[in-house]
């Protein structure tokens, strides 16, 4: 008799913990909202507000700002869109979540901002959105959108077309990127630093500074920080391949995760590359101070000159890149043999 009651109230705790996991993994609704007046599009989660597609005529690039976790903390820097109390003002194009590269045809596209000096625009290339393609609400949300990465003429080098997927559960959100570039004319991404899809950190997740840092933004203002005077960053790298901290930047890996506590929550934000990408796997463009981006086209610097990644497309011809960003919170952030799993996942897709 005991011996059964035993079983009943074995099997009960294991179904409350099975169906307790399922709920965690339940995915929640995702609504995408157009408004073509703003020149924006809003994806819920669950009810609650994620992130914005932006892309007015005022933004060099189209952005998605801010990003937020699943409990509404924003990930990414206020700053210059809606700057917060104490954010570093450094490199103003560092807006969300964006996708360029600094040499294309000579063009840098990453560096260009409203700090660009007029006579010097003249250098710098825009992404223009000029179509939103498609918006799906549903458990996965969808947006595709065109843009034309042209110069200062408005003379079009490639054209792009980006779908978003989105999805979520009670403590993760999830972002699949998919663009293909394909060229107006012959285009080539000359091998460089600063590429290709960036995401710009709130201060909790920018690593503590261990040295003095000086940064010079584009008006030639220059900003010291003093090590051990920032009371706020706590965050750290982790690499696929066991990199950590400042040994992140410039090394290979299938993903990167960068963590640290926002309040009392932990909170992790992966990307992860895709195996059909150029490059694959992608180099990471990591910084301390809060630059956080995935670079296959930057191999010269990375190898310090030993070997080089120059893309070039003939007129006609396309290319197509693949991004997976992940952010959790809760207890503890996503765990490494999850992302391993959810990469080894996503690679098939």
């Amino acid at each position: 008799m005991m011996i059964n009651t035993l079983k009943k109230t074995g099997l009960m705790i294991a179904s409350i913990a099975f169906a307790t996991g399922v709920a965690a993994q339940k995915s929640e609704p995702v609504k995408v909202v157009e408004s073509k007046k703003e020149r924006k599009v809003d994806v819920f989660i669950g009810g609650k507000p994620f992130t914005s597609f932006l892309y007015p005529d005022s933004l060099e690039k189209p952005v998605l700002y801010p990003l937020r976790t699943a409990n509404g903390t924003v990930v990414t820097r206020g700053f210059p869109l809606d700057p917060k109390p104490g954010d570093p003002t450094d490199h103003p194009h560092h807006i969300g979540l964006w996708f360029n590269f600094e040499n294309l045809n000579g063009l840098d596209f990453w560096n260009n901002s409203y700090a660009i000096h007029k006579e010097k625009k003249n250098l710098y290339g825009w992404i223009r959105t000029d179509k939103v393609l498609e918006t799906k609400s549903g458990t996965t949300g969808v947006l595709a959108y065109h843009a034309n990465w042209t110069n200062q003429q408005k003379d079009v080098i490639l054209e792009e077309t980006t779908r978003f997927e989105f999805s979520g559960t009670a403590n993760q959100r999830i972002i699949d990127r998919i663009t293909t570039l394909k060229a107006s004319v012959d285009a080539t991404f000359t091998d460089a630093k600063d590429g290709l899809l960036g995401l710009r950190l709130a201060h909790d997740l920018q690593m503590p500074a261990t040295e003095d840092q000086k940064f010079t933004d584009d008006k030639g203002n220059v900003t010291i920080v003093k090590a051990g005077t920032d009371k706020v960053a706590n965050g750290n790298y982790l690499t696929s391949a066991g990199k950590t901290g400042n040994d992140a930047w410039s090394s290979r890996g299938v993903w990167c995760k960068v963590y640290g506590k926002m309040g009392a929550d932990s909170v992790g934000i992966a990307i992860i590359d895709h195996p059909q990408n150029p490059n694959y796997p992608t180099f990471w463009h990591a910084r301390g101070y809060g630059l956080f981006a995935a670079n296959p086209l930057g191999e010269k610097i990375f190898t310090n000159g030993k070997s080089a990644k120059n893309l070039h497309l003939n007129k006609g011809e396309a290319v197509t890149f693949r991004f997976r960003v992940v952010i959790s919170n809760g207890g503890q952030t996503i765990s490494s043999g999850q992302l391993n799993e959810m990469a080894a996942e996503y690679g098939k897709k």
